[in-house]
């Protein structure tokens, strides 16, 4: 084979992988764009949801040490498109409840009238005493066993995990691929290359959340012009299954070229030695795996450098994964923007300020020669520099939102939903239907409100007569009330715009050390024991961070929640408000919290790291410059390890957030 055609071939590869990179960044970076959705369209908690985002690192743990192992010794680019066509059909099972389980019924009290013209009552009257006023919403729905028995968010889940399956060759095959048949001093930039525009992915996968979130779910099967809701009613459920099945489709897309590639290429003669050991057959790997695995994994396992430096990845890990899967949702609850917004600005800002981040330090690396103890530090105090910066957000809070028996009080009846100027009506409590008074509060729906009428149609109601509203500050104002959440609070308008500023710099500063902090891990490990450290290192972040972080981490924001919703059957579902400070501080504590930690371990770790320099000088003296050299590898690996500590916003594992 020519050199011509090895370099086409390679070339076609590159980009191939690429493309499968970035498609199955966007896929996963919508999916967390989708996170309020779906809890709203299937009336599930966070850390239900946290359990959903979780199984895509499930699935891929499935099959992720045969793919490692074995998948080298078979035909690698259609082990590689194989996995991308099992990715975009998990992805379109993710889509398929949208078309199996009927429209969207929105839970709603109000009742709109034909025409502007027409009044009708919010306030049906009350027959009773006021101590039954929410009997009725307390008793199941004929509906509750037939919707109990159908968990439709499972196919959500089977699809993720699907999800995980089919992306697990990806990366271990394709970069592998790279690194045979690149020539030694190229295969660090292709590598570097092929993260870069997976970084790209998640920027176009919020933007697509972004775009789908303002399209109504049931688009192109009801009017539109009926829908009583907007983008920033908490009620409002956006066309997310669109999203899944653009996403599945461009995943199925990036399968076709690797059919056409072909299983090796020529080898360039700095790597034909190397090469030729891996020419055994399948009854020698698995004899060779079974005498030569344990005493590597001993081998490995002893160097406490390498112990530490999982441990801190991990926890740091955590923090991060926690970080990004709730952000948008963050945004919504805290500053008060529509999910729309939020997804847009995490495509539109943060993700790229990664991606310029971890360009710029391979920049940095290139120009100034750092060698691997520079490089270590580079990282190390750019991910310390960006803690620091995000601190400041802990100064950045809002107030809770005003509503009326929830986080404000009715005059006289302090945190019930029920007053004297709604017990006309037979109210429930368990209604979520919010109204903006003129007062500025927010009341959870025009019974609540004492409204006793209602005039117009659709996004243009407006409820008149509501005697909750009658008085504020001791002043009188109109006895009105439109649909939908009052407006954000004043402080929230004038904080927001800083938060984002903050939020973008610090993702550039700790992002500088992402480049080098991964082609560190890759490249510094000894030969005889990277293939291993790598897989431990993928399957321990895997098992302990991407798995439990959105789980833990959505528990303890659902222990913020104010106002749970209710299924027909009267059991809890999506939470409705929450307390948004506690919000923040929980959400920011633990992540702030985790990466301290890890901090603290990093300390050790440098130590240990001076005590092993410090044993090569001296064997230095005595063993000569060979050995030195020699010595001076390990310490690379050893710092290596260490340059991870600050990488916590690699362009593999960012996109897994």
């Amino acid at each position: 084979v020519s050199k011509a055609g090895h370099a086409n071939g390679f070339k076609m590869f590159f980009a191939a992988l690429s493309f499968a990179y970035f498609s199955k960044e966007l896929s996963g970076s919508y999916m967390k764009s989708t996170i309020t959705q779906l809890e709203r369209r299937f009336d599930i908690p966070s850390y239900l949801i946290g359990i959903i985002d979780g199984s895509f690192e499930i699935g891929n743990l499935l099959v992720i040490s045969f793919v490692s192992y074995f998948g080298a010794k078979l035909h690698r680019p259609k082990i590689i498109a194989v996995g991308c066509i099992l990715m975009s059909l998990g992805t379109f099972l993710i889509a398929m409840p949208h078309f199996t389980c009927g429209r969207y019924n929105m839970k709603t009290s109000i009742r709109s009238s034909e025409n502007a013209t027409s009044h009708l009552s919010p306030c049906p009257v009350n027959s009773s005493s006021s101590n039954n006023n929410d009997r009725l919403s307390l008793l199941p729905s004929a509906g509750c066993e037939q919707e109990s028995s159908v968990s439709l968010w499972m196919y959500v889940l089977l699809g993720n995990v699907l999800r995980g399956i089919g992306e697990t060759p990806v990366q271990p095959l394709g970069i592998s691929y790279i690194d045979d048949y690149a020539q030694s001093e190229n295969a660090a930039l292709y590598i570097g290359c092929v993260q870069t525009i997976a970084v790209i992915g998640p920027a176009f996968g919020f933007l697509l959340g972004s775009l789908c979130t303002k399209i109504y779910v049931d688009i192109g099967f009801v009017d539109t012009e009926t829908v009583t809701i907007t983008p920033e009613d908490g009620h409002w459920v956006g066309a997310w299954w669109l999203g899944y099945l653009i996403a599945g489709t461009i995943t199925l897309m990036s399968a076709v070229p690797f059919w056409f590639l072909p299983k090796s290429l020529p080898v360039h003669v700095d790597k034909h030695d190397s090469n030729q050991t891996r020419r055994a057959n399948i009854i020698n790997t698995f004899y060779l795996f079974y005498t030569e695995f344990v005493p590597t994994l001993k081998s490995l396992l002893r160097n406490p450098v390498y112990i530490i430096y999982l441990c801190v990845t991990i926890i740091q890990f955590n923090s991060l994964i926690g970080m990004v899967t709730y952000k948008p949702k963050y945004i919504e609850q805290h500053y008060g923007q529509s999910a729309s917004k939020a997804n847009f600005l995490m495509g539109m800002i943060n993700i790229p300020a990664v991606a310029f981040g971890m360009f710029s330090g391979a920049v940095v690396m290139k120009k100034y020669k750092l060698g691997v103890l520079g490089a270590t530090k580079f990282a190390f105090g750019t991910s310390l520099l960006g803690y620091f910066l995000s601190l400041l957000f802990l100064a950045m809070s809002c107030e809770n939102s005003k509503v009326a028996g929830i986080t404000v009080s009715y005059a006289g009846y302090e945190w019930s939903l029920f007053s004297d100027c709604n017990s006309d009506c037979l109210c429930s409590s368990r209604e979520w239907d919010l109204v903006c008074g003129e007062n500025g509060i927010t009341y959870v729906s025009p019974c609540l409100a004492g409204c006793t009428s209602s005039t117009g149609s659709g996004k243009n109601m407006m409820f008149d007569n509501c005697r909750c509203v009658e008085v504020t500050n001791g002043l009188p104002v109109n006895l009105t009330a439109t649909l939908g959440q009052c407006l954000p609070r004043d402080s929230c308008d004038r904080v927001f715009p800083y938060f984002l500023a903050v939020s973008v710099f610090s993702s550039f500063i700790i992002s500088l050390g992402g480049t080098p902090g991964f082609m560190l891990l890759v490249r510094c490990i000894k030969p005889e024991l990277k293939s291993l450290a790598l897989g431990i290192y993928t399957l321990a972040t895997r098992t302990l961070a991407g798995i439990p972080a959105p789980i833990y981490f959505g528990a303890i924001i659902d222990s913020t929640c104010l106002k749970w919703g209710y299924n027909t059957c009267g059991e809890k579902d999506v939470c409705r408000i929450y307390n948004t400070s506690a919000f923040r501080t929980v959400y920011l504590g633990l992540t702030l919290g985790l990466r301290a930690v890890s901090f603290l371990l990093c300390i050790w770790g440098f130590a240990l790291l001076k005590r092993h320099i410090k044993r090569e000088e001296e064997k230095f003296l005595t063993n000569g410059k060979g050995e030195l050299e020699f010595l001076r590898q390990e310490e690379s690996g050893s710092d290596c390890e260490q340059s991870m500590l600050a990488s916590d916003c690699s362009p593999d594992r960012e996109t897994h957030l």
